[in-house]
């Protein structure tokens, strides 16, 4: 194999060419759009990190919100309850309040009803004297004859009725 010298020299001077023009006009478009692409998928995947920590904060964020309103149910549930009892418990007590005075009431009018009708009695036991000793007055009887004239007037009396 024979080498010519002047081949390689003008191979290494037109390689040598070929690298700077390729330096000066391919290569740095190409290294600066292979770079600006390197940036981009970098601010990317950036992105995506943050959006996915967001959205996980999110998350959690409505994990903790249901949370709190299931809490706020169950403590106005409870408040409810609570109040219920309460009522209950005054329409008791307020029950056993009526209760109490609709049976004193009734033995105010029980015991006046009672006064009344002992007055009554007392006025007609008086009527009723006065009639006997009337009687008694219009003629003058003995023991036996005194108490037929009571029964007979007691019968008259019961008839009255």
């Amino acid at each position: 194999m024979h080498f010519v010298w002047s081949s390689l020299v003008v191979t290494i001077i037109a390689f040598l060419i070929l690298y700077w023009l390729l330096s000066r006009y391919a290569f740095g478009p190409l290294f600066s759009v292979m770079e600006k692409r390197r940036e981009l998928v970098k601010q990317q995947m950036d992105e995506a990190a943050l959006t996915r920590s967001q959205a996980a904060q999110y998350v959690e964020d409505q994990k903790a919100a249901l949370q709190q309103a299931r809490k706020d149910a169950q403590d106005i549930i409870e408040q409810s309850r609570q109040t219920s009892n309460r009522q209950a418990e005054q329409l008791i007590t307020q029950a056993k309040e009526e209760t109490t005075r609709l049976k004193e009431e009734a033995a105010r009018e029980i015991e006046s009803e009672k006064n009344k009708a002992v007055a009554a009695l007392r006025s007609e036991i008086g009527a009723v004297s006065v009639q006997i000793a009337s009687k008694v007055l219009e003629r003058e009887v003995d023991a036996k004859a005194q108490d037929q004239l009571v029964d007979n007037y007691l019968k008259e009396v019961g008839i009255r009725q």
